[in-house]
């Protein structure tokens, strides 16, 4: 291997050590969803009553890129029967709206410059997600490859 490749993978590695790509602080699973108090590019979703992921990620994060691809096909495959996707990103919207003409967001795309939403659920690493039952109760979260078709199919039964 390469030296750079070798720097940057142990460079990666201690990252996620010390980071926890997809990782939060605290166990957020069976408790509520706090209000999402969340800038929308494009039009707000109706979210009352829906089951949802909410994704929180970067354009400057190489995972969350990896995440988009199947983020895009979970809502081609789920949103006819309710599923939203919300992603969720502390950028300004002019680098959000940059990057999707680069990288396509087929899903809601939200700001929260402030990282209130994020320190809320104690999210600590990106890319990180949590499923959202209908009633608004966190059901699982993750990182966002790790979320399965059986997972969306459970919750939308």
């Amino acid at each position: 291997m390469k030296p750079f490749l070798k720097i940057a993978a142990l460079i990666a590695l201690i990252f996620s050590l010390n980071h926890g790509f997809g990782h939060s602080a605290k166990n957020n699973v069976d408790q509520p969803l706090p209000k999402l108090e969340l800038k929308y590019i494009g039009d707000a979703p109706g979210l009352a009553d829906k089951p949802m992921v909410l994704e929180f990620w970067a354009t400057w994060c190489s995972p969350c890129r990896d995440s988009i691809t199947h983020l895009n096909e979970l809502y081609k495959a789920y949103q006819a029967k309710g599923l939203e996707i919300v992603g969720v990103t502390k950028e300004d919207e002019a680098t959000v709206s940059a990057f999707t003409k680069e990288v396509p967001i087929n899903y809601h795309v939200a700001l929260d410059p402030d990282a209130v939403m994020a320190g809320h659920l104690g999210v600590t690493g990106i890319p990180h997600a949590v499923l959202v039952d209908k009633h608004g109760k966190i059901v699982w979260e993750g990182h966002p490859l790790e979320l399965k078709a059986a997972d969306i199919e459970a919750l939308l039964k």
